[in-house]
């Protein structure tokens, strides 16, 4: 086979990869391609294998991550150039950072083949793959852990009810398993002729297997989950436009659209609470007495707690994208405020340099972050009982509601600002981490949007009331919980952690192996 033939089918490989873990996310609703979404990648590191090429799977691996990752997340382009015009510098960084950890996959994955040959690709590739799903969730300032493949899945509650038991993670691992198993299905186990044609049905029985007994749990933990209703909430969604939202002429007006909002929905029918987006207030709250007495007021008047997300300065170098608790009776200052903990890189947080030197080079603009993250996890009270606050893409981060979820909280409520995605497959992304959530705490979650998607989210992870994307909305909802702690809150991410101990076992064995080989005489 000439090398221009390989490369051909190598890049061929990587761009149906591209196509099927895209496809397998939102706004798509194709959850069986969640079981072939990585078949590309496992085909094109076994005929690297076959040809013994060690560094094309670090080229190819690179090459797999940059283009997958940049076909999912094509979307940063438009969300960042509300930031910098240099926003495609800021998308290539952060595709680039997934490519290095799938060429490091590839690599050490045909590494442990070529030198442990007894290990199967079923065993090391699903974990090593699920050891960099971990990773890129834990790597400082930078971590970033926008859709797990086990995320995937979350368009079909049905089939990961489990995740109470394992989490997201835990069904990464399976998934990632399931497509090395129907790989092997359908061409067999590669080059030691290993499983004829007449045993290749095996691998995928297997995987049905697995398929019905998730299915199976799933049927049954429907069925048989208690939930409780707490109450009606109201979600309002402003839909305010990005620039025009931060417009300081615009500022007064964007409140008092929220407060007649509020008590549009407030004329329909007692609320137990009311939630308003993230950054709702565009500025200091603590800092502007006109609105605190329009937010205090409209608590006393309805007799209803509201939680609004607004920005609060400690210290001129300790400030928060926060969230702001205001009980019925119109106060706020006897709570704790919420500060954002997982702070969006550069927008938010600029990592590893000060933020006066980042916002320094021309083209960076004024928006580079400087935010502080939050160090506490408040719980607040309400007639519907306490719950926690995740702000933004904290909802990625399994575990702050898990943490919450451990301290008592009877539900969570998420926050955010989506205005800056638009309309491309941002904000459905990144609403579907929550189904997630939800079915790992096994707790009810209330979400308002700026401009959609605001919904409730049951323990089940059935979503309901859902609005639509960049329209002016208030839903009011009864939120449904469980009093259920199911053994993930307890236990912790122990799928991931065990992954990536097992990846460092086989490196250490990868490691002793080369030593004894140097031995040798």
């Amino acid at each position: 086979m000439s090398r221009a033939f390989s490369n051909r089918r190598s890049a061929a490989l990587v761009a149906i990869g591209a196509a099927l873990l895209t496809a397998s996310y939102p706004p798509f609703r194709l959850p069986l391609l969640s079981f072939v979404a990585a078949a590309p990648a496992i085909i094109l590191l076994r005929r690297l294998e076959q040809e013994g090429d060690v560094r094309g799977a670090l080229r190819w691996g690179f090459a797999y991550g940059l283009v997958t990752q940049g076909a999912v997340l094509y979307w940063l382009v438009v969300a960042l150039w509300h930031f910098t015009p240099l926003s495609a510098l800021g998308y290539l960084a952060t595709i680039a950072v997934f490519g290095l950890w799938h060429g490091l996959l590839f690599w050490f994955v045909l590494r442990v083949r070529r030198r442990l040959p007894a290990v199967p690709l079923a065993l090391v590739f699903p974990l090593a793959w699920t050891a960099v799903e971990w990773a890129v969730g834990h790597q400082g300032d930078i971590r970033f852990p926008w859709l797990g493949l086990g995320t995937s899945l979350g368009d079909a509650p049905v089939l990961v009810q489990w995740a109470d038991l394992a989490g997201a993670r835990g069904v990464t691992l399976w998934l990632v398993w399931c497509n090395v198993m129907l790989v092997e299905a359908c061409i067999g186990k590669g080059e030691r002729g290993a499983g004829s044609g007449s045993l290749r049905w095996r691998p995928a029985v297997v995987v049905l297997a697995t398929v019905l007994a998730a299915w199976g749990y799933g049927v049954w933990r429907t069925r048989t989950l208690p939930l409780r209703e707490l109450g009606t909430v109201g979600l309002v969604q402003p839909n305010e436009g990005f620039r025009e939202k931060w417009d300081p002429a615009h500022a007064d007006s964007v409140v008092a659209k929220l407060v007649d909002l509020s008590r549009k929905l407030e004329s329909g029918g007692r609320l137990d609470l009311l939630v308003w987006p993230e950054a709702a207030v565009p500025g200091w709250l603590a800092e502007t007495a006109a609105w605190d007495a329009q937010l205090a007021a409209l608590a006393r008047d309805t007799r209803t707690p509201i939680l609004a997300g607004g920005l609060h300065a400690v210290t001129p170098d300790a400030y928060y994208n926060a969230a702001f608790f205001y009980d019925s009776s119109g106060q706020w200052r006897a709570y704790p405020v919420y500060g954002k903990h997982y702070l969006v890189p550069v927008v938010e947080r600029v990592p590893f340099v000060p933020v006066r030197l980042f916002r320094s080079v021309p083209g960076l603009g004024h928006w580079s972050g400087g935010f502080s993250p939050g160090s506490t996890l408040p719980l607040y009270p309400s007639s519907l009982g306490r719950f926690g606050v995740l702000i933004c893409y904290e909802s990625a981060f399994e575990d702050l509601a898990r943490r919450y979820r451990a301290a008592g909280a009877d539900f969570l409520v998420n926050i955010t600002n989506d205005a800056w995605y638009g309309r491309t497959a941002g904000p459905y992304q990144h609403a579907t981490h929550l189904v997630m959530r939800a079915i790992e705490t096994r707790t009810g979650i209330a979400r308002a949007a700026n401009d959609g998607i605001s919904e409730f989210v049951d323990p089940l992870g059935r979503t309901s009331s859902a609005t639509g994307l960049e329209v002016e909305a208030v839903v009011a909802g009864r939120l449904r919980t469980s009093d259920v702690i199911p053994p993930y809150v307890r236990l912790g991410d122990w799928v991931g952690t065990l992954c990536v101990l097992a990846t460092l076992g086989f490196a250490g064995a990868l490691a002793v192996d080369k030593w004894r080989s140097r031995r040798l005489p």
